[in-house]
């Protein structure tokens, strides 16, 4: 059956479900790293950095952090960018699965970034990180839900956030889900792909949650290949 792709679908992905092994979760990761650099998620995270690193104080340390971090996929593209033109940032990521965590500090290339166990609400950060920043994320949630993150990122960065994640539209869908099935080896990105986009935004849903959390300045682009860049400088700090 047609999807309809007028209203957001809340049927939970597989990641979402208890008891899927933890084997099959790393799969998915390891994949979902390699869609990110193909088709330009990465590059999208990069552009969030920058447009918010403009704002640092000269001589200090930017602490970049993200949420929902998973295998820290993002936060090594991040370093990677960062030591080819000689920045030092410190990184640091949060995911309530410990699995994800455990799996996270194991990867060699992960070596120098932190990583916390938590669910992001109940974090009490000594110092507040310059920058907060999720991928792929917010589409889990409910509006309800994604009100209150809003509000909690805003809340806990000195800088400002940004939010990489999916547009809903058809064919976002049907090419996720043709390329899924000619090349993905695993189940959960394939029954998982296409849903997400099924999960995800459109350019005025995310100016109403915008607005329901009390955010008025902010920046919303979309980036090849059907995603959004959500961009929210901290202006009173």
């Amino acid at each position: 059956m047609k999807p309809d792709f007028r209203i957001r679908s809340y049927e939970p992905e597989l990641l979402d479900r208890p008891g899927i092994p933890f084997a099959d979760i790393a799969d998915n990761m390891r994949e979902l790293d390699v869609i990110n650099t193909r088709l330009g998620g990465h590059r999208i995270t990069l552009k969030g950095v920058q447009a918010l690193l403009r704002y640092q104080v000269p001589g200090t340390v930017p602490h970049i952090a993200e949420i929902g971090c998973g295998g820290g996929d993002n936060l090594r593209a991040i370093r990677r960018w960062a030591d080819a033109r000689g920045l030092e940032l410190r990184l640091t990521g949060v995911d309530y699965n410990p699995e994800c965590i455990a799996y996270a500090e194991g990867r060699a290339g992960n070596s120098g970034i932190a990583f916390v166990c938590s669910d992001y609400r109940n974090l009490r950060w000594s110092d507040k990180p310059d920058i907060l920043f999720s991928s792929l994320f917010c589409h889990h949630f409910t509006d309800g839900q994604l009100l209150e993150q809003l509000r909690w990122m805003g809340a806990q960065s000195r800088s400002g956030f940004f939010l990489n994640d999916l547009h809903r539209h058809p064919l976002a869908w049907y090419s996720i889900r043709l390329l899924t099935r000619l090349f993905s080896k695993s189940y959960m990105v394939k029954a998982d792909a296409p849903l997400s986009v099924l999960r995800a935004f459109r350019r005025a849903e995310w100016a109403g949650l915008l607005r329901g959390a009390g955010i008025t300045r902010y920046r919303c682009s979309w980036q090849w290949a059907f995603r959004w860049l959500v961009l929210v400088h901290n202006h009173e700090q």
